[in-house]
């Protein structure tokens, strides 16, 4: 993501209209897609006792003065980072690797950083044991979210509408199947851009207000072949920016039953690719219909994207509300 190419991002403005990329960050609602991610739950401030934005009550600077007219209201939110719209930073996944050449695989992530060390976990909240941790200091020393937030995400987006030739129907999508797509739209990706590939799955999401029905969105949207070598090798070789998706993934991910004398795998290989490999972030749940649609309408795939994670140290992931720019 260099100037270059916040240039290039720059020169697809033609009509300067936007699109809000993020779902609302309730969704998808409740735990039934994720049980280890939980969703916003918001608190009012409280203040000498009593709460403000609860039960119509807000707070008036009155109390102190009676001649001042300020009316506030401040709340906090307790969620998952990862819950809805969302960046995986390069410390969400690693993989067990031998790093040291002694054939005893370590626990480590993208350039090496190590588990225990550059990435840790904390102490466990008495509290909340077995549910949440307590980080006494930043979990991602060397991999946070706040690289990406403090280099600006910001540059040339090219829309993928794999929904448009494959429907919302679940399937896994490898380098051959991915090259007809491009080549049927004439989508030209090139070093540096940022891949967004758009599948349907959060607008079904969307519709399901809240209520997600789980079988129905497991048969839904397609997904990348993450145990397609040709592919992942294609990934390397276009020198893309990034992967984003609305699905939750960006991968197809398929379960495949534990056997004894297994080789090694990782369940998610497409991750462990991306961004324990070579250092790719991904970007899940974006909410990317409405500008697949009027792309196809105008006969364009490339625009301005804005998609800043939040700047906080340590964050393996974080929400983004992304912007597309035409």
């Amino acid at each position: 993501m260099t100037s270059e190419k916040v240039l290039q991002g720059i020169a697809e403005v033609r009509e300067g209209r936007t699109f809000c990329l993020s779902l609302p960050l309730d969704f998808p609602g409740g735990q039934s897609l994720n049980k280890r991610r939980i969703p916003p739950r918001r608190f009012a401030v409280v203040r000498d006792g009593r709460s403000e934005g609860q039960q119509g009550f807000c707070w008036s600077y009155a109390t102190e003065d009676e001649n001042l007219t300020d009316v506030v209201n401040d709340d906090v939110v307790l969620m998952s980072l990862q819950y809805s719209t969302q960046w995986d930073s390069l410390a969400h996944v690693g993989s067990r690797f031998d790093a040291d050449g002694d054939g005893i695989p370590e626990m480590v992530f993208y350039n090496g950083f190590r588990a225990g060390t550059d990435i840790h976990a904390g102490r466990v909240d008495a509290a909340a044991a077995g549910t949440f941790a307590h980080y006494p200091d930043p979990q991602a020393a060397r991999l946070g979210i706040e690289h990406m937030a403090e280099h600006g995400v910001q540059g040339r987006g090219v829309l993928v509408d794999l929904e448009h030739h494959l429907g919302r129907r679940r399937q896994a999508v490898g380098y051959d199947m991915l090259m007809r797509v491009l080549e049927a739209d004439g989508v030209r990706i090139e070093p540096g851009d940022m891949v967004c590939l758009h599948t349907g799955f959060a607008d079904t999401l969307l519709a399901m207000n809240r209520q997600p029905d789980a079988a129905r969105l497991h048969e839904t949207g397609s997904g990348l072949d993450g145990n397609d070598d040709k592919l992942l090798n294609w990934i390397v070789d276009v020198r893309l920016a990034c992967l984003v998706a609305d699905n939750p993934a960006v991968e197809l991910v398929v379960p495949q039953p534990a056997s004894a004398g297994r080789i090694r795998r990782p369940r998610l290989p497409l991750h462990e690719h991306c961004l324990f490999k070579n250092g790719i972030p991904l970007g899940e749940l974006w909410y990317l219909t409405e500008l697949a649609r009027w792309l196809r309408t105008h006969a364009r795939h490339r625009f301005l994207l804005t998609a800043p994670p939040l700047r906080l140290p340590g964050a393996v992931g974080s929400p983004a509300t992304p912007i597309a720019t035409t």
